[in-house]
């Protein structure tokens, strides 16, 4: 593991954010917000937690793989200009996860899905004696309007699963709108514990916050979830008000701007 560099870190989130826009941008529109919300969120992870010889990586929400993938080659598990397939005919890197994606060992079919298979990981590294193996999940906060998310949830915690742990990306929106205004979902970590899981509720652009909390997830002795609070803006103030943040589109102008905004920071 290695030690947390905030500044270091929030430049790779930036970084993220700038390959994700990089991505999409031929496009013309894609799941931008996904990457803007979660960046910091996968930098920290990527830049001091995971190691991809020791751990397993599930990405449960397909559509997030453009993080996954914007993160990779920081831990050279891609090389950045296979980036520019991203989401074109007969691509490896298509804008949902499929089970060929690569850089990761998991990505979800139907939302709600991931988790089941990173319990699968942590059960099956328990039995295999691989002792220091983690199993990472990324979940979003839609994902908990599913109910087989919560029989996996229970069955981790049953069965003592500590070396699995999740980040949930709550980020208040899903494709029917805020996820507030379909599912009250709160209080979300209050929900966790009770099904006996370690939980810690942070600022999801707040580097230093995750990676507390993280940590502490890490030495828990039962399975862990840190809930990162988020927004699909986050890192881009020239996105208009009325931008999706499940779905963007982007002009040719916008896309300019917003590379603009965040090729500044990292001069």
């Amino acid at each position: 593991m290695s030690e947390l560099d905030p500044t270091a870190i929030a430049r790779l989130a930036d970084t993220i954010r700038l390959r994700a826009l990089r991505m999409v941008a031929p496009h013309g529109f894609g799941y931008l917000g996904q990457a803007l919300s979660s960046a910091e969120i996968f930098a920290t992870l990527y830049g001091c937690h995971y190691r991809p010889e020791r751990d397993d990586i599930v990405i449960s929400p397909g559509h997030y793989i453009i993080s996954a993938f914007a993160a990779a080659p920081e831990l050279e598990l891609l090389d950045e200009r296979e980036l520019s397939s991203y989401g074109f005919d007969d691509s490896q890197l298509e804008a949902i996860g499929t089970e060929r994606s690569p850089s990761v060992d998991l990505t979800g079919g139907s939302l709600g899905m991931g988790l089941s298979g990173a319990v699968g990981f942590a059960l099956a590294n328990r039995l295999l004696g691989r002792h220091q193996a983690r199993v990472f999940a990324l979940l979003s906060d839609g994902e908990l309007e599913e109910g087989q998310v919560w029989e996996a949830a229970m069955f981790a915690a049953h069965n003592r699963l500590s070396s699995l742990t999740v980040l949930l990306d709550a980020n208040d929106s899903q494709v029917d709108g805020p996820v507030s205004s379909i599912t009250t979902l709160e209080p979300i970590a209050a929900k966790w514990e009770a099904f006996g899981w370690f939980a810690r509720d942070v600022d999801g652009h707040d580097v230093s916050a995750i990676d507390g909390a993280l940590s502490q997830a890490l030495e828990a002795p039962q399975p862990g979830v840190v809930i990162c609070r988020t927004s699909t803006r986050q890192g881009l103030s020239v996105l208009p008000a009325e931008a999706d943040g499940h779905f963007i589109t982007l002009s040719p102008e916008l896309t300019a701007a917003a590379a603009a905004e965040l090729e500044a920071r990292l001069a």
